[in-house]
């Protein structure tokens, strides 16, 4: 798609109300609480798309290659649902990348949020009541919902007053909720004929725990918030300055995070080499360079949202606007295509270098807003192939569509499934209900929103990237199996500190039986960051077994993070850690002292084996003991456990386990075959 430049002056006809001065200070209290609640609501709403584009994108039909740099024991293999293409050349391999390259920049809108809330000293809450229940199911989308949370009822539009707010494949319906979402407020002002939207700031009678106003527009929302943030009191200070100097004044410095502009090991780039994607140390110390940050925080969001008019509008409460010309609003807020390429390489089926499918996907859409995105779907529909489609027509999973030219069963590893195999797990789980993949969803997503509570809290936490992707496999894997979206409503309940939970089939050590079918539902997730408790995880991103690590990705004590400390500073940028001289022991799948580190994915796909990170590796093995005041104590056995490159993981789960067993005096049983869910998992990588 080539890539258009235009310069866009402001329009003085989009500016904002002239500022309010001279303020009452009286009102300070109440005006503190209104934009608490604001950025509460932003972060709430950016969190809102996220499964929701989610599941639209993995509505696509496709399959995809797990590749990575020197590995080769997935080469000729095919996994269920659609991947980024770095040469898109079916409506639905273009429908994808667009769909992933909206679902990537709300992921930033998120951290853009959270970072403005943190600087307000306001904890950014991922759990909210708004949105989900206790058990962690999301009880703002379903076939009879109709509200974007804090934004419009689509009852009273007129042109979306049929639309359920719902998880669908990509349909007429969900063309209509996506651009009633990223509407533009011109539009959406036709369209809402009521007063109860599109409210001034600040809110006339409205008091700290009242009900906040519905927006209209998720533009509208932000205006408002940036309206609060420059109210300027009778002493000259804005309610930002106001409430900067309260979070100072705490003592505690506030948490900001990077994922995209972060660089290091890995990440050796800024995505956004011209747009501010956290407030830098300057920016939390001086008031009105932060102010200014925050806005232009802002801007960015609405102005790949919504599109220019509304971004153009919101620069104009900067603080010294007439001093900056406004042109290419656009521009700064793009992803840059070679930094993309370098911190998103792509490998083929050998491990070796490929074009990046990130770099294509975002950088090619990143000139037009969401809602432009969006509208230009409508006439590619008609050609674009969903998995509801693809069931509708009586299709079975084969052989031949889970692999490619590059396979070859001579050389396969043998300690991998089948093909056949697989496939005929995919046909058989059609069979039954989706409530468990459901629950596996809900699961792997509740891995990102629990830990993101503690990480934009606590400078110790790191980012839960495996939950991420592998909440998006395991929904990629309810569509291809089904035909249909998973049921997030569904609760898993919360984990009972109590109670020692295990891993996969088979490895309960409370209960030892081998013919037990599959983890405890409470515990499905997808990253060591989510797992609380003992004796669970493994999908072989293996971690120091009494530290804990950082990237999930590597086998290493510790290791440097792609996030940034709470002086803007990120932990790769500062230095990595110095590699232990000694030996050191690794957490075992299944059995590990996990407080919120050790192995990830459950359960444990019967593809998944150890990567390639050096020789001599080995693991300790614990065994738990109840404590009479509640809770287990771990005891690490004699012998460690060595286990090395291309070892499948859940064998290695269950040496360990029989150790374990063997210790107590007791017969661990036979390995059990992998059941259908395993079977059609895909590995984590």
């Amino acid at each position: 798609m080539e890539i258009i430049e235009t310069a866009v002056e402001l329009d003085l006809t989009l500016a904002p109300p002239p500022p309010l001065t001279g303020r009452d200070p009286a009102l300070f209290a109440t005006d503190q609480a209104a934009a608490a609640a604001i950025v509460q609501a932003a972060v709430s709403v950016e969190l809102f798309t996220i499964p929701l584009y989610m599941s639209t994108m993995y509505s696509i039909q496709g399959t995809h290659q797990i590749n990575s740099q020197g590995i080769q024991y997935y080469q000729g293999r095919q996994w269920p649902g659609a991947a980024p293409s770095a040469k898109p050349e079916t409506a639905s391999e273009k429908a994808f990348n667009l769909m992933f390259s909206v679902f990537i920049q709300e992921m930033l809108h998120l951290q853009m949020a959270s970072n403005i809330a943190t600087a307000l000293g306001v904890q950014p809450d991922f759990t909210t009541s708004a949105l989900m229940n206790a058990d962690r199911g999301w009880t703002c989308y379903g076939p009879d919902k109709s509200v974007i949370p804090h934004i419009v009822d689509l009852k009273d539009t007129t042109r979306y007053q049929h639309t359920r707010v719902n998880l669908e494949a990509l349909n007429d319906n969900q063309i209509d909720l996506m651009c009633a979402i990223e509407q533009p407020e011109k539009q959406a002002r036709d369209e809402l004929g009521t007063g109860k939207y599109f409210p001034q700031a600040p809110f006339a009678n409205w008091q700290a725990g009242d009900a906040l106003p519905m927006f209209g527009t998720i533009g509208h929302m932000y205006e408002c918030l940036a309206r609060y943030l420059t109210l300027e009191y009778q002493d000259g200070q804005t309610l930002w300055a106001k409430m900067r100097a309260a979070q100072q004044a705490s003592g505690q410095a506030p948490v900001q995070r990077d994922l995209f502009n972060a660089t290091g090991k890995g990440h050796p780039q800024k995505e956004y080499p011209h747009c501010p994607t956290l407030l830098s140390e300057a920016a939390l110390a001086d008031a009105e360079l932060g102010l200014d940050t925050a806005l232009d925080i802002m801007v960015a969001i609405t102005d790949q949202g919504e599109g220019h008019d509304i971004s153009q509008r919101l620069h104009a409460y900067r603080r010294h606007l007439r001093a900056r010309a406004l042109k290419n609003v656009a521009k700064p807020y793009r992803e840059d295509r070679a930094a993309l390429e370098a911190d998103y390489p792509s490998y083929d089926g050998a491990g070796q270098p490929a074009p990046s499918a990130d770099a294509e996907a975002r950088a090619t859409y990143a000139p037009e807003s969401h809602y432009e995105r969006f509208e230009s779907l409508r006439p590619q529909l008609k050609d674009i192939l969903t998995w509801a489609q693809w069931h509708e027509q009586n299709h079975v999973w084969t052989q031949a569509l889970l692999t490619n030219a590059d396979y070859n069963p001579a050389t396969a590893p043998s300690n991998i499934p089948s093909p056949e195999d697989v496939a005929g797990a995919l046909n058989r789980l059609k069979e039954g209900d989706k409530t468990v993949f459901s629950k596996v969803a809900v699961g792997a997503i509740a891995g990102v929103t629990t830990v993101l509570n503690n990480y934009w809290s606590k400078p110790q936490v790191s980012f839960p990237y495996p939950s991420m992707s592998g909440s998006g496999d395991r929904m990629a894997l309810c569509w291809a199996v089904f035909g249909q979206a998973p049921d997030l409503s569904q609760g898993i309940g919360q984990p009972d500190k109590n109670t020692l939970y295990h891993a996969c089939q088979g490895l309960d050590l409370s209960h030892p039986d081998p013919t037990q079918q599959c983890a405890a539902i409470e515990i499905y997730h997808t990253c060591r960051g989510s797992n609380g408790c003992h004796a669970q995880g493994g999908c072989g991103f293996v971690q120091d077994a009494d530290k804990g690590g950082g990237s999930c990705s590597a086998l290493r004590a510790s290791s440097p993070r792609q996030d940034s400390q709470p002086n803007g500073c990120s932990s790769n940028g500062c230095g990595a850690p110095t590699p232990p001289t000694e030996q050191v022991y690794y957490s075992a799948p299944s059995d590990n002292k996990c407080g919120g580190f050790g192995g990830c994915a459950v359960p444990i796909s019967a593809s998944q084996l150890f990567p390639d990170k050096g020789s001599d590796l080995q693991m300790k093995v614990f065994d738990f003991v109840a404590n009479p005041e509640g809770g287990y104590t771990s005891q690490p056995l004699a012998e460690p456990l060595p286990f090395a490159f291309g070892e499948a993981v859940y064998d290695k789960a269950w040496e360990a386990y029989s150790r374990v067993l063997a210790a107590r005096q007791q017969t661990p049983g036979e390995k059990p075959k992998p059941t259908d869910l395993r079977l059609a998992l895909p590995p984590s990588t």
